[in-house]
């Protein structure tokens, strides 16, 4: 996708970790994470999940690791996937170490209930030994007891305090492997905990907007959360947390990445909500082509509009356009230039063989 110079987006400068192969920070592609909501001990359900994840694109996934059975499945997990795991410990640090050693390429740890100050040394101890990083994972729904009766409620400052407690912790004992989150289901409080965090540190951070909702819901919280911050230069890997298929997190995930110019991937379509000047079903017309085009992985911008008010402005802007004409007469264009007329009925497969050869031509 082409980016136009309004849409420069002047990321804050970070610390570059590394989560297995990918790295995250500085530089680094801004990457797209996600979770599996299989029984982690259900080894063949939780491999087959992680493969759908990856071949929607995701760059790291994690694994829930609640009991020690689960912890030892990440072992044969691991040999069977291609992203690096990421271990979600809660509570029991035991499970953090045995996950470092069976493997995991990082370790999410929660400050506010992974223990004392004692247990998170052995967590980082065997991230150490083991080439492993952490994610110190805060959370407005699980902040420490003692945060809660300074601060009365969930607040920016706490969600930062607690961070700022690890980050000194981890500094002290000489680990710098490590990424922070400062989520919360309110999107005020999730942007102002990321804004202020960042304002006070160069460690990578992981953005998100924890517990949005189900699909729809979720993936306009998400949205507007992760999308503002981004705007702002600060994230350097995401991930969409959504009440549905953990595909549809990665899928949006990108769709938010993909409408701020910051990555592509697949088809983007631009296309018109429809009206009485619409030339064919622009809506359903636009679901098929959705739907047809999903296994397209290369980026291409593609145009659907039902008329000819903003239709070729925006095939101008697209490698492929339509636009909806009087008289079943619709007029393709390509790399923005008139090209041919196509009737209602045979659109589908017209732009599905336009798009399926565009992407296989040298340099696509």
């Amino acid at each position: 996708m082409e980016i136009r110079p309004h849409r420069i987006i002047k990321r804050k400068k970070t610390r570059v970790i590394k989560v297995g192969k990918v790295l995250v920070g500085g530089n680094s592609k801004i990457s797209v994470q996600s979770m599996t909501n299989t029984l982690t001990t259900d080894v063949k359900s939780t491999i087959n999940q992680i493969l759908s994840l990856e071949e929607a694109g995701a760059d790291i996934v994690r694994v829930s690791c609640p009991d020690e059975n689960s912890t030892k499945a990440l072992k044969e997990i691991i040999k069977e996937v291609n992203v690096p795991i990421v271990a979600d410990i809660h509570f029991h640090y035991k499970r953090a170490i045995e996950a470092a050693q069976m493997g995991a390429s990082c370790l999410r740890i929660n400050p506010g209930n992974i223990g004392s100050k004692e247990r998170i040394l052995e967590v980082v101890k065997a991230a150490k030994d083991n080439n492993c990083s952490i994610r110190i994972g805060v959370n407005a729904g699980s902040l420490d007891r003692l945060l809660l009766e300074k601060y009365k409620e969930p607040c920016p400052e706490a969600l930062v305090e607690s961070a700022k407690y690890n980050i000194n912790l981890f500094e002290d004992n000489d680990f710098f492997n490590f990424k922070i989150s400062v989520k919360s289901s309110d999107i005020f409080l999730t942007v102002k905990a990321y804004q202020k965090l960042s304002a006070e540190c160069d460690y990578p951070l992981h953005l998100g907007v924890t517990e949005a909702g189900g699909l729809f819901t979720g993936s306009i919280k998400s949205s507007i959360g992760i999308g503002q911050l981004l705007m702002d230069g600060i994230g350097d890997t995401i991930r969409v947390s959504l009440s549905s298929d953990p595909v549809d997190e990665v899928k949006a995930g990108y769709e938010i990445l993909k409408s701020l110019g910051i990555r592509a991937r697949g088809v983007n379509i631009i296309s018109c909500p429809s009206c009485a000047r619409q030339a064919f079903p622009v809506i359903e017309t636009v679901k098929k082509l959705e739907k047809k085009l999903s296994h397209i992985k290369k980026p291409i911008n593609l145009s659907i509009i039902g008329c000819v008010v903003n239709g070729p402005g925006e095939a101008a802007q697209t490698e492929i356009g339509l636009t909806g004409g009087g008289q079943d007469n619709n007029l393709l264009y390509l790399s923005g230039l008139p090209h041919s007329k196509v009737a209602s009925t045979e659109i589908i497969d017209k732009i599905v063989d336009l798009v399926e050869k565009k992407v296989k031509e040298p340099g696509k």
